[in-house]
């Protein structure tokens, strides 16, 4: 297609943009995937692969949008500030309703560090760049998904990014005269080729960057461009198929509609019911594995009104209702289950998820008559987009002002000792003189007490990391710590561990060098007697690699290897060496114990639970008995039960002398660094 003449634009004084005819079958296409999203989120058991919902509706935002983009520019019509008018009416009413709602709840039910997080969130919503927080906040102490209410924004992020790039460069492509479909094919292909590459190297950077999402939205962009101007080349594809498998398709299935329009919305639903089924949360994804939901909504959307699916299925009168509240319904299912989770502080019962249920589309559908189609339609609209990015505007500054003011504090009993950031900063820099790349390489910090003269040093994952503050204000003027902590790593010598996670490869896969590097500073500085070796289990149960010894292929071989190979390392460089038995793993989050307002079921505080859930535990009990084996080969290597000290013979608690000790479900907050570093430190008085 080669652009209109320019001229085209001052004939029409007040362009307006072309919109596509509407079709229930795109609506019914929208219910399918936000029930996918809700069952996901809600049921995750019944449908693994649910999330892929959120790319049917990328690939729907840049089919419609892009239709018309093209057919408005074609005609002359096309206008930025009309444009972007629909846009906010479309977007900006329930998006606002949803977070002044998450504002006020979040108020009455969330601690302090949890609403200032949400403040955050609230802004980034705002502003519609939630895909880029929640990407610069993905670590290892990151807080669990399900306990973020407005994590599910970071698609529209995506979306409304898309919409600020794509109708700009189309709109170059036209003023000097560049051919549309080669645009698109060009940038839909850089962005696949950045998805691939990406996803093998870092996939959470991959999953939040436009860059690497925006390829779905084109891959709509293209089928847009085919319909409008090669519909018959597009439907060639159907009849080959046709020629292929028609003969079996029973007749009185075809007769209402085009036999090839049918035939693409069959194999579209075919696709996407197997992506449904196939792709899960431990596949890389996006990656090539997105294809399955792009190809399967790019035949659906190119069958066309007529075909089988789209006017059966698809166009059902209750399907396109549900189609038709599924942005509200989108907005508002995450938050629900969200808050439920939190108050809860484990998975609700499923009576409590079915009601979050329930209550979405309640909410949904109230949202849609009661405030989104009022907006979007009717008169006043200059006058309802300015008031629309007022209030916007006063929302996002809200949410900023509760994460400034730290959450506004002293509204409940505080719980974690402080967030990820504040924890990082305390790296001191004499470890990142030394050790350039360890901040590269993992998210775990390295943090020496001393430039020089430190007389113990920590070493494995993050369960060594959260020993720090307890142990360096324990020792004080008298000696000095270094912490080398690094992401679910074994504190052993050319082991990898924690590695099997596609989403964790770029912190854990060169983890194992960073210890060794800092056992080589170990062995080489005399003043460190003592070295702390803590791990948690659960990061190398049934996932070990011994590098120096690849053929080994047991976890447990591997991680035995590796222990005698640092444990004779240790003694010749004449070290006392403590293997730590890691603190209780906990069967629910630690907010659990703290008084709210209400929950929804269980009552009470839970700041305790039975020794038994941890002593059931496989993963430590395998641990400890694996080092208990193999230092009966090295007595000069001691073990201390950190559980000895948390727990008592029924019993392990959340809290000492008043004091919350975790941070999550497995570390220790400042309070609990301190409560253990004194049982620390007299065990090492003891052992030298």
């Amino acid at each position: 297609m080669q652009p209109p003449h320019k001229d085209i634009i001052q004939k029409s004084k007040q362009p307006q943009i072309i919109h596509p005819k509407y079709r229930t079958d795109i609506d019914g296409l929208r219910a399918i995937a936000v029930i996918a999203v809700v069952a996901f989120h809600a049921f995750p058991s019944w449908l693994k692969g649910g999330f892929i919902g959120v790319d049917i509706f990328f690939i729907i935002s840049g089919y419609l949008i892009s239709t018309i983009i093209f057919e408005s520019l074609d005609k002359g019509t096309f206008s930025f500030s009309g444009f972007y008018t629909r846009r906010i009416k479309r977007i900006f009413p329930a998006l606002i309703v949803v977070l002044i709602a998450c504002l006020v709840i979040g108020w009455n039910i969330l601690l302090a560090d949890e609403y200032k997080q949400l403040g955050k969130h609230i802004a980034a919503g705002a502003s519609f760049i939630s895909n880029l927080t929640l990407w610069n906040e993905a670590g290892y102490f990151d807080s669990a998904a399900d306990t973020k209410p407005l994590l599910h924004l970071w698609s529209l992020g995506i979306e409304e990014q898309f919409y600020i790039v794509w109708p700009l460069l189309l709109w170059l492509s036209w003023k000097c005269n560049f051919n549309f479909l080669l645009i698109t094919i060009l940038a839909t292909i850089t962005s696949f080729a950045l998805n691939v590459y990406g996803v093998k190297n870092d996939p959470v950077a991959t999953f939040y960057s436009p860059q690497t999402r925006f390829w779905e939205l084109l891959s709509g962009s293209f089928l847009a461009w085919m319909t409008l101007y090669k519909k018959t080349l597009f439907f060639n594809i159907a009849n080959k198929i046709n020629n292929c498998i028609a003969q079996p398709i029973h007749r009185d299935i075809l007769s209402h509609g085009e036999l090839p329009a049918s035939i693409l919305s069959f194999i579209g639903l075919f696709i996407l019911a197997y992506g449904f089924w196939k792709i899960d949360k431990n596949l890389i994804f996006p990656g090539e594995w997105a294809l399955v939901p792009v190809i399967g909504t790019v035949f659906l959307l190119g069958a066309g009104a007529k075909g089988f699916i789209n006017r059966t299925i698809l166009s059902n009168k209750l399907v396109v209702w549900i189609g038709l509240i599924s942005f509200p319904l989108y907005l508002w299912h995450w938050p629900l289950l969200s808050f439920a989770r939190i108050v809860e502080g484990e998975e609700p019962s499923i009576r409590i998820r079915i009601t979050a249920v329930i209550l979405a589309f309640l909410l949904a559908s109230l949202t849609y008559k009661v405030v989104e189609r009022p907006i979007r339609f009717g008169k006043h609209g200059k006058l309802k987009t300015s008031l629309l990015i007022i209030l916007m505007s006063l929302v996002g500054f809200s949410g900023y002002q509760v994460f400034i003011r730290n959450g506004i504090e002293n509204r409940f009993q505080k719980m974690s000792m402080v967030d990820p950031e504040t924890a990082l900063a305390l790296a001191s820099n004499n470890c990142s003189v030394l050790f350039p790349k360890w901040a590269k390489l993992t998210d775990n910090p390295c943090r020496l007490q001393k430039q020089f003269g430190n007389t113990i040093a920590i070493i494995g994952d993050s369960h060594a990391g959260h020993l720090y503050v307890g142990m360096s204000e324990s020792l004080g003027d008298k000696g000095g710590v270094a912490d080398f902590a690094a992401s679910c790593a074994a504190p052993y010598l050319d082991i990898a561990s924690g590695t099997s996670e596609p989403n964790t490869t770029k912190m854990r896969g060169n983890a194992y060098r960073l210890i060794n590097s800092a056992y080589e500073y170990i062995f080489n500085d005399s003043t460190i007697r003592t070295v702390i070796l803590a791990h948690r289990p659960l990061c190398s149960y049934g996932d070990a690699k011994d590098i120096a010894n690849p053929s080994i292929t047991s976890a447990n071989d591997a991680l035995e290897d590796g222990m005698r190979r640092t444990f004779s390392a240790l003694r010749k460089s004449h070290k006392n060496v403590i293997v730590l038995f890691d603190n209780p793993q906990l069967p629910f989050e630690p907010s659990a114990c703290i008084q709210r307002p209400f929950r929804l079921a269980n009552q009470g505080k839970k700041c305790s639970f039975p020794r038994s859930y941890f002593d059931s535990l496989e993963a430590y009990g395998n641990y400890k008995s694996l080092v208990n084996k193999v230092i009966k080969d090295f007595p000069e290597v001691h073990t201390l039960d950190l559980s000895e000290t948390l727990c008592d013979d029924r019993n392990c608690y959340l809290v000492k002398n008043s004091q919350p000790l975790y941070l999550d479900r497995g570390h220790l907050n400042y309070n609990g660094s301190r409560y253990v570093a004194p049982y620390i430190m007299d065990s090492i008085n003891l052992f030298n």
